[in-house]
């Protein structure tokens, strides 16, 4: 009797377990949006990234891309249908209106494409910023990349009497078409023509699993009646960080920089430069290290380079090795966190990223030098302003021009503290004292120096014919 007790526990147990199951299963299903309005590039490569993630954390069930979209930078392009490719979650797009270039090779890297009356897909050739066709690498590599990318979808079995077929789900061959126009394809396309479909030249040729009017209409297609359908909403901080990743924004904070730098150096102690250039580094560099387009490397650069820069102008007089590393770590820091992605297919490409984040760099480092320059002359040039002081300071008031105190020291002889190039320091009768060589050559730190000359508050010097004291 107590085995028969437990058999019969066992199998209401299991009967539970499937009664739950089938409630689960007749649940209603989660639908996460993703809208894909905008040029393909940074901004909707890190969007979509992060809509992926939250899909994938929620369960989702379905992953819809909303299109509308004439295409962007293929680097990202790329970046995207493999996020799509890879997905555990299956990816469908609707195409609302367009699907054009780079826009089409992630449409077709989805697993159903349905289209909107009117929207076409295709034309997928790689131009230029002047919509100029660019080299055969590059429509190669493209045709290459949407060929693979129809191919992952596999081939359909058709049985025709005793034979059985195998077609292409997405003729690759025709995806090559909407890269190069010499693919001439017979009934789809002649030489010369690239290859971009209405709804229903998509649906013949298997670039379009059906025409809908909107995501709801493409979701009673598939039999998808019981849903519950999320969108993505770019957060704040994503809005904050698209604003400031802005090229015209970025070029306002390197000017900041720049500027705020220069006015700290000419009036030290002020502050507000310094701030200023402090809060547009923090704006420029800290968007860009939290999305993963900034290594520690560009920042550690900048800091070392601002570090040199200092110590080159209040500790080692002239302008040397270390003010000009300085600058030129400075530069480099900007320009490369100026550069989202490196893209190892095409160098020439990535040199034409780093030509167009020097060019922004150097010319509004430019603009901020005159700038500073011109409002710094405007500021501390007149008496409406109390940056300066413009108190008239006469000789007949008791007012030397000078410290006449280096003029005992004609004759004597000392050390020079640091080089004199010409300009340096030099210890005489344990005083030290600004100096500078009278001919104008390099004198070395340690040499022995005899005082020749004093003019104007300054002491010239020369080496000591005897190099003792």
């Amino acid at each position: 009797m107590r085995n028969k007790g437990i058999i019969v526990f066992l199998r209401l147990a299991v009967m539970w377990l499937l009664l739950f199951s089938g409630l689960s299963v007749q649940g209603k299903e989660l639908v996460y949006r993703v809208d894909v309005r905008d040029e393909i590039g940074a901004k909707t490569w890190r969007l979509a990234r992060k809509a992926f993630t939250e899909a994938e954390r929620l369960g989702a069930d379905k992953i819809i891309l909303n299109m509308n979209t004439y295409g962007g930078m293929v680097v990202y392009a790329d970046s995207l249908r493999s996020l799509v490719l890879n997905c555990p979650v299956p990816v469908w797009v609707f195409v609302d209106n367009n699907a054009a270039s780079a826009g089409a090779l992630i449409a077709i890297a989805c697993d159903k494409i349905y289209m909107r009356e009117g929207a076409s897909i295709g034309a997928a050739t790689v131009v230029n910023g002047a919509g100029e066709a660019m080299p055969d690498k590059y429509q190669s590599y493209m045709r290459s990349m949407i060929r693979a990318t129809a191919q992952a979808h596999g081939k359909d079995t058709l049985i025709q009497g005793r034979d059985t077929l195998y077609r292409w789900k997405r003729d690759p061959r025709i995806a090559e078409a909407m890269v190069d126009e010499r693919i001439a394809i017979e009934g789809v396309t002649d030489s010369g023509r690239i290859v971009t479909f209405t709804p229903h030249e998509a649906m013949q040729y298997g670039f379009c699993d059906g025409i809908a009017e909107n995501i709801d209409g493409m979701l009673q297609a598939e039999q998808v009646t019981d849903y519950t359908m999320v969108k993505y909403e770019p957060t704040v901080a994503d809005g904050i960080i698209g604003f400031l990743v802005n090229p015209v924004v970025q070029g306002i904070l390197i000017m900041l920089i720049v500027g705020g730098i220069y006015f700290e150096l000419q009036s030290p102690g002020i502050g507000f430069p310094l701030i200023a250039a402090v809060a547009a580094c923090l704006l420029y560099f800290a968007p860009l290290y939290l999305e993963g387009f900034v290594g520690h490397w560009e920042i550690v650069a900048f800091v070392a380079g601002v570090v040199l820069l200092l110590l080159e102008i209040f500790v080692i007089p002239g302008f040397g090795v270390a003010g000009v590393s300085g600058a030129v770590l400075i530069v480099v820091a900007l320009v490369f966190a100026g550069v989202d992605r490196i893209p190892l297919d095409f160098w020439s490409e990535f040199a034409g990223y780093v030509m167009n984040s020097l060019f922004l760099v150097v010319s509004c480092s430019l603009v901020a030098l005159g700038g500073s320059i011109w409002l710094g002359a405007k500021l501390f040039g007149t008496r409406r302003w109390a940056f300066a002081l413009h108190a008239e300071q006469r000789r007949e008031d008791g007012y030397v021009g000078v410290d006449m105190d280096a003029l005992q020291v004609v004759g004597k002889k000392g050390v020079a503290t640091t080089d004199l190039r010409p300009a340096g320091k030099v210890t005489v009768d344990k005083e030290v004292y600004d100096a500078v060589s009278l001919l104008g050559n390099y004198i070395t730190k340690g040499t022995v120096v005899s005082v020749v000359k004093y003019q104007s508050g300054q002491i010239y010097v020369e080496q000591a014919k005897v190099e003792s004291i």
